[in-house]
């Protein structure tokens, strides 16, 4: 028998101070895997668990943000579909746009937390204070990061972040 990964455990003190959470999109909320149609379509998978976590994360008062590389209709979609107000596209450098983000919300690194699984996000993983890389993420972003979720990008690993989150914040 396969003994259980150990949670992911925010501490509280980070976890409290959170106002800002932004999270990369593809290796994060999906499981980094590109889908093309016979038209040349593309397609993302998106979990219903990361979902639900991400409501939840908000309804507790942490402003939610996507940042991605790439400018897919799909993102803008799921972040309609989940409430998510803050959705930045096209944005190679994740961590400029995460600091000029927090700086129109008015919101301190030390408020800040980021989940990203490659080079791209290594800045942000490097300027928020609660750092997170999927357990499938490149290694760069697993060494850049705080904590490492045990599951895989896309396939729950960003409700893990959330339920740690809220956990540590005292909430359900």
């Amino acid at each position: 028998m396969t003994a259980s990964p150990k949670p992911l455990t925010i501490p509280v003190a980070d976890a409290r101070a959170l106002k800002l959470m932004a999270f990369d999109v593809d290796g994060v909320l999906t499981d980094g895997r590109l889908y093309y149609g016979p038209e040349g379509e593309q397609l993302k998978v998106f979990h219903t668990l990361d979902g639900h976590g991400l409501k939840k994360l908000a309804a507790s008062g942490v402003t939610l943000a996507l940042i991605t590389g790439r400018d897919t209709p799909m993102v803008a979609r799921r972040a309609r579909e989940l409430g998510i107000e803050h959705v930045i596209q096209g944005r190679e450098d994740k961590g400029e746009a995460l600091a000029e983000l927090a700086t129109t919300l008015n919101v301190q690194p030390g408020e800040t937390g980021y989940m990203g699984d490659d080079e791209p996000d290594v800045s942000a993983l490097r300027w928020a204070r609660i750092t997170v890389a999927p357990a499938n993420g490149h290694a760069c972003a697993r060494q850049a990061a705080d904590h490492v979720t045990a599951a895989r990008g896309g396939e729950g690993a960003v409700r893990e972040v959330c339920d740690a989150l809220l956990a540590a914040r005292g909430q359900p």
